[in-house]
Parts: C-alpha cells; sequence; structure tokens
C-alpha cells in the first residue's frame, strides 16, 4: 500500500520546471520535496507528497480533511497499543 501526505511549500529552489524542489512543512516536520510533477505549485500551496515527490496540488479544504483524517487514525492506532 502507498500513502500520500499533505504538506504545505514553505520555499522553493530552481528555475526549472524538472528540477525545481521544495521545503514542505508537514506540521512541524520539513522536508526537501520534488516539484517536477506539480509545474504551477507556488509558495503556500498545499501539496501531497509520496517518497520525496509531490504528486499533486490540494485546495485547502481538502488539506485540511486529509488531516483530519489521518489524525484520526493516528489516534485510533496509539489506542489500539495501550496496555
Amino acid at each position: 500500500m502507498c500513502l500520500a501526505v499533505p504538506g504545505i511549500i514553505r520555499r522553493i529552489e530552481g528555475e526549472d520546471p524538472l528540477l525545481r524542489t521544495g521545503d514542505v512543512d508537514f506540521g512541524g516536520l520539513s522536508r526537501s520535496v520534488a516539484l517536477a510533477c506539480v509545474p504551477e505549485a507556488q509558495v503556500g500551496d498545499w501539496v501531497l507528497v509520496h517518497a520525496g515527490i509531490a504528486i499533486g496540488q490540494l485546495r485547502d479544504d481538502s488539506a485540511d480533511r486529509v488531516h483530519g483524517l489521518l489524525a484520526s487514525a493516528l489516534a485510533t492506532t496509539e489506542s489500539d497499543h495501550e496496555p
């Protein structure tokens, strides 16, 4: 199974659409991400990231919904492991 995680672009480096990278914030954890698949993405945009590559963009309301679902799944998983 594959999982793509939403994050917000905080900074973009490079001008060539195939070589651009961005610092993407995943709720306080920042990672460098390839932006070749989302050439129209700009600072402040939400992107879906899989294996270090932004594979799509999200609207703000969709990103909020995905964050809520992930938080709920994480809380459920953590409660399953409590003694």
